[in-house]
């Protein structure tokens, strides 16, 4: 990652660049990495990455002279039950929609593929032509190669020992590291240390959160049958992979419970071209699995056991980009056994980081940003990624939980709502209702939990529900230049009389979301900002770096310090009016407003906003009057049909409206042309905004013939089918999108959900009416109605 990082730096006309090495190039944890290059990934934007990792390592050796031993032999994923083969059917949709080669085969199919596999046991494989292996050692020098040839210095064997900063305007920014062999000024450092790149950032206060964990494989002696071309095999039901080696087969996996190494802090020093000792009876799972699959090596010997130790994170994504709160230094660690396939794109895509001061396309599921400092504790972590490696091949469930690590930020209604039967989940270290019911259970159709979702659904659409939405991020934007701070940031005006909400995104250079957000002006010089609870850091580093040089403006986030009640539905002024004296009228509270009033002995600040689409208020408690008022909501709610609903109800009803999600159809690869959303920005006046040149050449640019995406709703017309998002969309047969979102609707009684469909002229109500749309459902086609408005 490192001499990826360095070369496309230079490739991009910086080559004032050096790379340290502590010891020999590869020597870390790279040279014992199993070289596997699969393209297909779970975003587009993942697999994007990855195939150009496949292009560069295919190209390096004619512009290097040194080989990295790139070959394409393609991928086989095998499957021995009914669920997976399910994923693998969803998979080749998948593929589809990324517009990536890939093919169902029959367990006989498979065999004439891999001919030493035994196949009783399986039920149909896929087929990925374009995946292939590299040599990662010759990798790695071809890229230093490549970086020395453009003007990047390399020096191996100089320990990093700290790096150097200074005070900035805002906060902190690099200024050089210190080394073993003296110091360097530096106005980037970018931390590509590896295992090591959490004990770094530690130094200076940055979160870097990943651990090691033991990773095992054999390498066997040659092997009849087994051949150069011979494709990476895949068998996650029994958590192993396998590739040729020389003959023989490289046989590795990720068991189900990992074996974590020693915390970050305590790596010892030197750790070079080391392994640890060896564990055969850790090792046996995968081991019997092998030769269940593969009987012939029964009679074959091994030639080497590797056990080598590779870092992970907490959510199984690696950590690309600008570190908040120390301008200049950069991470590019934790690859999760996926770093070989990622360093080509990942190298370039966070090069162009450093150059352009931003990304160049949708990274935030990679975000070093998308951590909060709790994540950095040994001790979580270790306890997390345990779980994490075996991720890798169990079935990805829809809405999969972690079960580790959990009960690290609680809502102050934490032990109600879950006295009250709630079923948590977690973002960003939250606890969060899910719904009101029994322990998740997770499957390919309609789960248990479903009608307990629909239940609360229902109460939120029919009388009124209570949401707790304390893990909102929250902010106070205040000071005399607040408001000229905001109207740059936000492409919505937010010069509003005080008491006004606007609902406003935040877009980059590029005019595509960065985040989007809830302002609402309540002083002359101060301002409330309410945003998701995955974005914390990420918004609080977006709006600091936005800030001018000598600007009056402060920054508090207050996440912490207020509980977030959503009392929503056609009942709920009925329920308020009995807790307060306030006059909820449409004519004294309309929508989009805001007021701080007494309710139930409490203070609060009530805002009239809905993510769901019904008559309701947001309402900011400080933490310590949260229990008293959600007590007395349900004191006075009782014959008004009051129900206790979670984010699952949430996620249901905001598709049913149509409501966008950052993350999901807001991301930095789109505009709020392509969302749909204009009128949610200033476009229209004369207000200046960060992304405004670039959004209205957007706009123009769509106008004109050629490739364009557009956000749709749609609506399952088989109600018993479960869509959960990600599914293929396709138009009178052929791949025209990808669904983004999708839950089951309780009030229209189907799955609903958003998608982002691919046309080469506008895409209008006549042209969504005309056309006979479906999604592939694991391999079923399932028809839908496709619409520009939502169905609600």
């Amino acid at each position: 990652m490192g001499c990826s990082t360095a070369y496309h730096l230079a490739r991009l006309g910086w080559t004032d660049v050096v790379l340290l090495e502590q010891g020999t190039l590869s020597c870390g944890t790279t040279w014992h990495a199993a070289g596997l290059v699969g393209l297909l990934r779970a975003s587009e934007s993942g697999t994007r990455l990855v195939q150009y990792s496949s292009e560069l390592y295919a190209g390096l050796e004619a512009e290097t002279g040194l080989s990295t031993g790139y070959r394409q032999c393609g991928g086989l994923i095998v499957a021995r039950t009914d669920d997976r083969m399910v994923q693998l059917r969803r998979t080749a949709a998948t593929a589809a929609a990324f517009d990536l080669d890939c093919e169902m085969l029959t367990a006989e199919q498979a065999q004439e593929r891999w001919p030493v596999i035994a196949i009783d046991d399986l039920l149909g494989a896929i087929w990925l032509p374009q995946d292939g292996r590299a040599n990662p050692t010759d990798l790695t020098l071809a890229l230093a190669k490549g970086a020395r040839s453009h003007g990047v210095r390399v020096h191996e064997r100089v320990r990093v020992l700290g790096v150097q900063t200074a005070d900035a305007p805002r906060g902190r920014r690099v200024t050089g590291v210190r080394t073993d062999a003296g110091d360097i000024e530096a106005e980037v450092v970018v931390n590509c240390a590896g295992q090591w790149a959490k004990a770094l950032g530690d130094q200076v206060g940055v979160t870097v959160p990943l651990h090691s964990a033991e990773h095992f494989y054999v390498v066997t002696d040659q092997l009849e049958g087994v051949h150069a071309d011979l494709p990476i095999l895949r068998d996650p039901d029994g958590y192993i992979y396998v590739k040729e080696e020389v003959g023989g087969l490289v046989v590795g996996g990720f068991e189900p419970v990992a074996k974590p190494w020693v915390p970050p802090s305590e790596i010892p020093y030197p750790f070079e071209f080391q392994l640890l000792d060896e564990d055969w009876e850790h090792f046996s799972i995968l081991m019997e699995s092998a030769l269940k699959r593969i009987p012939a090596l029964e009679q074959t010997g091994i030639r080497k056991f590797y056990n080598g130790p590779e870092s992970f994170t907490p959510d199984n994504q690696f950590l690309l980009g600008e570190a908040p709160g120390l301008a200049g230094y950069f991470v590019g660690a934790g690859f999760n056994s996926v770093g070989i396939a990622s360093a080509g794109g990942a190298g370039r895509a966070l090069a162009e980081w450093v150059v352009q001061g931003e990304p160049s396309m949708d990274l935030t599921s990679v975000d070093v940003r998308r951590f909060s400092p709790y994540a950095a504790d040994e001790t979580w972590l270790r306890s997390r990624v345990a779980e994490i490696l075996g991720l890798h091949y169990a079935v990805p469930w829809p809405d999969r939980e972690p079960e580790t690590a959990r009960d690290v930020r609680l809502s102050p209604l934490h032990e109600r709502v879950a006295a009250a039967g709630a079923t948590f989940g977690t973002r960003n270290g939250w606890e969060r209702p899910l719904y009101f019911g029994p322990t998740l259970d997770y499957g390919w159709g309609k789960p248990a939990w479903l009608a307990h979702s629909a239940a609360e659904q229902v109460a939120c659409r029919t009388a009124v529900a209570v949401f707790d939405q304390t893990s909102f991020s929250k902010y106070v934007v205040r000071g005399r230049d607040a408001l000229a701070t905001l109207q740059w940031v936000c492409a919505a005006d937010v010069d509003v009389a005080v008491g006004q909400a606007v609902y406003t995104p935040w877009l980059n250079a590029r005019g595509a979301y960065e985040s989007d957000v809830t302002v609402t002006r309540v002083g002359a010089e101060e301002f409330l900002v309410v945003s998701s609870a995955a974005t914390t850091v990420r918004d609080l580093a977006w709006l600091d770096e936005h800030v001018t040089e000598g600007a009056e403006v402060d920054v508090a986030d207050r996440s912490g310090d207020l509980a977030v009640l959503g009392v929503m539905g056609p009942r709920a002024r009925d329920l308020l009016a009995r807790l307060t004296d306030a006059d909820l009228t449409d004519a004294a509270f309309p929508f989009a407003t805001s007021q701080e009033l007494d309710l139930a002995g409490a203070r609060v600040r009530a805002t009239r906003m809905t993510y769901v689409g019904e008559l309701g208020w947001e309402l900011l408690v400080p933490s310590d009057a949260a229990v008293a008022v959600y007590d007395a909501l349900h004191e006075g709610g009782a014959d008004v049909g009051l129900a206790d609903a979670g984010y699952s109800a949430i996620e249901s009803l905001r598709l049913e409206k149509g409501f966008r999600a950052f993350g999901r159809e807001l991301t930095p690869d789109y505009t709020p042309v392509e969302a749909g959303l204009v009128f949610a920005t200033a476009l229209a006046g004369a207000k200046d905004f960060l992304g405004r040149a670039a959004l209205i050449d957007r706009r123009e640019r769509l106008r004109a013939p050629g490739p364009r995406r557009r956000l749709v709703s749609f609506v399952a017309d088989d109600p018993d089918a479960m869509l959960w998002g990600g599914e293929l969309v396709l138009r009178d047969g052929e791949p025209v999108g990808q669904v983004t979102s999708a839950a089951y609707g309780a009030t229209v009684g189907a799955s609903v959900g958003l998608a982002y469909l691919r046309r080469d002229e506008p895409v209008t109500s006549a042209w969504l009416a005309e056309g006979g749309y479906e999604v592939d459902l694991a391999g079923e086609r399932v028809p839908i109605t496709a619409t520009l408005k939502a169905p609600l």
